[in-house]
C-alpha cells in the first residue's frame, strides 16, 4: 500500500535554528541506531518512520555502522525511502556519519580522507541518495591530523554529496580546534553531536559553553540513557528488553541495570507522574530544557513509542524546585545493609 503523509504534520511540532545557520530541526529527531538492522520487523520499520513524519518529525538520523549488521539501516531506510518517501525527499533531513569501523583493512575506520569519502558514496548507494543533508564525522581520530578529516568534510560537501557538516563525541578541545578549521576553510560546522541526558551531563564541563559561544547547534543522543530513562526497568529488567534477550545491538549491558538506578529511575519517574508525563517525556523535556540544544534523537523500536516521546516538546519548562530534586535524586548513594 502506498504512503501519503498527513496533511496537518507541520501543526504539532516545533523547530529550532539550528546554530548560526538557515536551517530549523524539529526539537525531536528519529534515530535509526537500533531497530532497523536485519534482525528487525520491516514493517515495523516503516510503520516508525511513517508515524514521525506524519507528526512532524523531518529529521532523521543514521549512520554507517547502524544495524546490524553494519549498513543495514542505511539499506532498510533506503527501501522504505524509495517505497514511501520520494516524494517528500525536499520536507526531510537526512543526515549520516562515519568513524567506525565499516570493512576490513587500514581504510576501513577512524576518519582518513579516504575512509571518510568512501564510506560516505556506500552510504549514499544504500540509501538512494543523491546527496545527504548532514555528513558527521562520527568520533575524533587520535591518528589522522585534524586538518585532514576536516578538509575531508570540506570536500564533501564542494562536490555536493553533503549540504553541512557536524561532528560527534568531540570533546571541548578538540571541537574548538575543528570549528576553527572547518571556518578557515569556509564549510563551517553546523552541528555536534554528543550523548546527554540526566544521568550522562559530561556536554556541561564546558561542550555546551563553547556551542553556545561559537553558535554551532547540538542534537543529543542517548538522552534516554539506553531506556533507563523510561518505565521499562521500574520493576527490573523485562524479557523482552534487549537487556533482557542479550542482544547484539542493544547499547547497554545487564551490570547497568542495578538496584541503585532502578530506585533512581522509581523516584523520578514519580516526579514525572506529578508533572503529567511520562519518565521518557520528561528526560527528553530535560535536555530541551537549554536553547543551545537544537534537537534530541528519539530511538524507537515501536509507534507508540514515537508518538509518546512527541508529548515531551508539550512541556519542557522546569521549576527550580522541580530541577533541585532531580539532581538531589541523582546523586543519591547506595545506603549499605544494614549488619
Amino acid at each position: 500500500m502506498s504512503y501519503t503523509a498527513k496533511g496537518n504534520r507541520y501543526e504539532q511540532m516545533k523547530y529550532r535554528r539550528c546554530g548560526n545557520s538557515g536551517l530549523n530541526l524539529p526539537l525531536i529527531s528519529l534515530g535509526l541506531w537500533h531497530n532497523f538492522g536485519e534482525i528487525d520487523n520491516y514493517e515495523t520499520c516503516r510503520e516508525i518512520l511513517h508515524t514521525a513524519f506524519d507528526n512532524g518529525i523531518t529529521h532523521f538520523d543514521l549512520a554507517n555502522n547502524y544495524g546490524p549488521p553494519p549498513g543495514a539501516a542505511e539499506a532498510i531506510f533506503g527501501k522504505i525511502f524509495k517505497e514511501d518517501f520520494k516524494p517528500y525527499r525536499d520536507e526531510l533531513i537526512i543526515s549520516s556519519k562515519a568513524g567506525w569501523k565499516m570493512w576490513e583493512g587500514p581504510y576501513g575506520d577512524w576518519g582518513s580522507k579516504k575512509y571518510l569519502v568512501a564510506s560516505l558514496d556506500q552510504s549514499l548507494q544504500r540509501m538512494g541518495l543523491d546527496y545527504v543533508d548532514i555528513f558527521y564525522h562520527h568520533r575524533p581520530d587520535p591518528e589522522t591530523p585534524l586538518e585532514e578529516t576536516m578538509a575531508a568534510l570540506d570536500l564533501i560537501v564542494r562536490q555536493g554529496k553533503a549540504l553541512y557538516v557536524g561532528i560527534s563525541s568531540y570533546h571541548p578541545k578538540e571541537a574548538a580546534k575543528a570549528f576553527k578549521i572547518l571556518k578557515k576553510l569556509r564549510t563551517p560546522c553546523l552541528i555536534h553531536q554528543p550523548r546527554y541526558s540526566m544521568m550522562d551531563r559530561w556536554v556541561e564541563d564546558g561542550l555546551l559553553d563553547l556551542l553556545g559561544k561559537e553558535n554551532v547547534g547540538c542534537i543529543t543522543f542517548s538522552s534516554l540513557a539506553q531506556g533507563l530513562l523510561t518505565d521499562k526497568y521500574l520493576h527490573g529488567i523485562p524479557a523482552d528488553s534487549r537487556v533482557g534477550r542479550h542482544l547484539e545491538n542493544g547499547a547497554i549491558v545487564e551490570s547497568q541495570v542495578t538496584n541503585e538506578v532502578i530506585q533512581k529511575v522509581k523516584q523520578l519517574n514519580k516526579l514525572a507522574l506529578d508533572r503529567k508525563q511520562t519518565l521518557a517525556q520528561m528526560a527528553l523535556a530535560w535536555v530541551l530544557k537549554d536553547e543551545r540544544i537544537t534537537s534530541v534523537i528519539l530511538g524507537a523500536s515501536k509507534p507508540q513509542q514515537v508518538i509518546d516521546g512527541l508529548g515531551a516538546i508539550k512541556n519542557y519548562h522546569f521549576t527550580r524546585k522541580e530541577l533541585k530534586k532531580i539532581d538531589k535524586i541523582l546523586e543519591q548513594k547506595a545506603k549499605s545493609p544494614s549488619l
